[in-house]
């Protein structure tokens, strides 16, 4: 018996490599990202002179918004693998960075990274508010206001199970 509970352990230790198609997935979906900024990009810096202001602040909103995506799936990426599938060798110092985000503290940064990309977007809509009805506003503003929620309420748990751990390990007396 225990050498079959000990076979189907190594499966279920050995499947977490099946996670690295996903990483490998989202590291190919950043590179066609990344070919989609560069085409804004030329696109924004070919009208810089007969864009007006409030466009050129939404064209910038844009390349903030896609920086902030990109960087929300490197995030993942490197954090999931460290997390879940190996720890990355560190190459003289060069992903001394790495290893720093667990699990609950990736949630956090996910949500906080969803809720500055949100309030980008809801502030290009505002600037172009005249093209949605109010009640598309009203509707985009309460899914960020959701997002915002979501975003306090992970945080609030991390502190209360932070909290617990450390009360848990200090010695009683």
């Amino acid at each position: 018996m225990k050498s079959l509970e000990l076979f189907v352990e190594r499966i279920i230790l050995a499947a977490r490599w099946i996670l690295v198609v996903f990483y490998l997935g989202l590291a190919a979906a950043l590179l066609v990202y990344a070919a989609s900024f560069i085409g804004k990009f030329i696109k924004v810096a070919g009208a810089v002179t007969t864009l007006g202001e409030a466009d050129m602040i939404l064209a910038m909103l844009g390349l903030i918004d896609a920086a902030l995506v990109a960087s929300l799936v490197v995030m993942v990426m490197i954090s999931g693998y460290e997390n879940f599938v190996s720890r990355f060798d560190e190459h003289d110092g060069e992903v001394s960075f790495l290893g720093k985000l667990d699990a609950g503290s990736l949630k956090i940064k996910v949500a906080s990274s969803i809720v500055a990309i949100s309030s980008i977007h809801l502030l290009q809509v505002f600037l172009n508010s005249d093209k949605y009805e109010t009640i598309q506003l009203v509707v985009m503003t309460g899914i960020h206001l959701a997002f915002v929620l979501s975003a306090l309420m992970l945080g609030i748990l991390e502190r209360l199970m932070a909290k617990r751990k450390g009360a848990m390990d200090e010695p009683h007396v």
